[in-house]
């Protein structure tokens, strides 16, 4: 049984501090009533321990962590998995000069190869029902048997929508070749506590992030990135030392303790969670995406004409708000806090989306992003002088910056890529376009 030694070190001091240093709020007044959390929210100070050179009990609480999660060592992030990531690719960034890193890989995987100089070599797999799915591991064994320039491999796993990449045949064909395998984990730290730890990524990573808040009962922004490899940590915490803020958030911090040692202290509630999922997907007549990871619950809505984006509009008046909707899913992001009461009222409110009719947003079908043939490289197309096109001028055009979608935050087109038309369809009717400024796209000027 471990102890939450940040909040108790909190809690122990929030009564006694007079509050003579940061924040401004002071745990006063009106800001004190409407933030509950606002006494645990302090800075370094001399009971407090110091994320950036921990002695105390962010130490050992970092050291236990690290001791559940089965790693060499254990950081806590309050900037979320981005800082993990960044901080990964620092560690790998003086090694060589390209990293291979699937299309479907997360903005902060794009943002690292923009600021270290890095170029990422583009890998893509197939797809199943319009998600792009893991890049064979052939491929990842030709190029890097072909290039000795290839320092690591990203990858993200699970992605969104639960696909959990072939991460031990990765790493068997990186090691064999002198190369590291980093992992983007955010979506999977919940599976650090499944039997044998099946898809985790410290199982086989030699540098992962965990993004505690998004399955964890951690608050938002906390994440962990742990090292597996001795001789990548004095990087990787040099790289820290560049990405991590300097004011940390203390309450997220001991969240983030809190979660590991909750799920790993109380084992039974993954399970619980897991089997209310695991007998809602067993009484559900709708057509669920094969995701290997039960926390990712995506329902096809092609089947029934509808676009998901009127059932997602139908399901928040009824209080029910999803992850996200690409048009064809509907993506419910569950964590082992999940209940079964939950679960009911999300297939109580699933049925009646069946049988409503008005809901007038006809399902239709996007093109599949074809494997994009590259002309040009990623760093060369962020170098190039730029203009500004109108969405429906674009097709043709080299893309000088990134376009996606967010949530999930993953490029449609990646800067040096020609925009084709397929692209320019998915991105028609999506919401929280990134790299799009009102209707504009950057591309390469002629």
């Amino acid at each position: 049984m471990y102890n939450y030694l940040i909040y108790n070190q909190l809690k122990n001091y929030a009564k006694a501090d007079k509050s003579f240093h940061m924040p401004g709020h002071k745990a006063r007044g009106d800001f004190k009533s409407k933030f509950a959390v606002a006494p645990l929210d302090i800075t370094e100070l001399s009971y407090s321990d110091n994320l950036l050179c921990p002695k105390g009990v962010i130490a050992q609480a970092q050291a236990d962590i690290a001791e559940i999660l089965g790693a060499s060592k254990s950081y806590i992030l309050t900037d979320g998995s981005s800082s993990g990531v960044l901080s990964m690719l620092f560690a790998v960034a003086g090694l060589g000069a390209k990293v291979i890193v699937p299309r479907n890989s997360h903005q902060s995987v794009w943002n690292a190869c923009k600021l270290l100089n890095i170029e990422p070599v583009i890998v893509q797999g197939g797809s199943r029902d319009g998600v792009l799915l893991p890049p064979d591991p052939a491929l990842i064994e030709t190029l890097v048997s072909g290039d000795k320039t290839i320092s690591a491999m990203i990858v993200t796993s699970p992605d969104y929508y639960g696909n959990i990449a072939p991460l031990e045949e990765y790493k068997k064909i990186l090691h064999r070749h002198g190369r590291y395998l980093l992992v983007d984990g955010a979506h999977g730290g919940h599976l650090a506590f499944e039997a044998y730890r099946r898809g985790y990524a410290g199982v086989y990573a030699d540098l992962w992030v965990d993004g505690a808040h998004k399955t964890m009962p951690a608050l938002t922004q906390g994440a962990i990135v742990s090292a597996n490899c001795q001789s990548l940590i004095p990087a990787l915490e040099e790289g820290l030392s560049v990405f991590r803020t300097t004011s940390p958030s203390f309450p997220i911090m001991a969240s983030v303790e809190y979660a590991v040692k909750y799920l790993y202290n109380n084992p039974e509630i993954v399970a619980e969670a897991r089997g209310a999922v695991e007998a809602f997907k067993l009484k559900s007549s709708f057509k669920l995406y094969p995701s290997e990871d039960w926390t990712k619950l995506a329902v096809d809505f092609e089947p029934l004409g509808i676009s998901s984006h009127g059932a997602a509009q139908f399901l928040e008046k009824k209080g029910i708000y999803a992850e996200l909707s690409d048009g064809k899913h509907l993506l419910f992001y569950l964590s082992p806090m999940v209940t079964a009461a939950d679960l009911n009222a999300l297939s109580s409110a699933l049925t009646a989306v069946t049988t409503n009719k008005k809901l007038k947003i006809p399902f239709i079908k996007k093109p599949d992003l074809p494997v994009l043939q590259r002309t040009y490289s990623f760093l060369y197309a962020l170098r190039q002088p730029r203009e500004l096109v109108p969405l429906s001028q674009a097709a043709g055009r080299m893309a000088a910056r990134n376009v996606g979608i967010s949530p999930p935050c993953t490029p449609v087109t990646v800067a040096g890529e020609i925009i084709t038309e397929a692209a320019l369809k998915v991105l028609e009717d999506a919401d929280g376009l990134f790299g799009v400024d009102n209707g504009n796209i950057w591309v390469v000027k002629k």
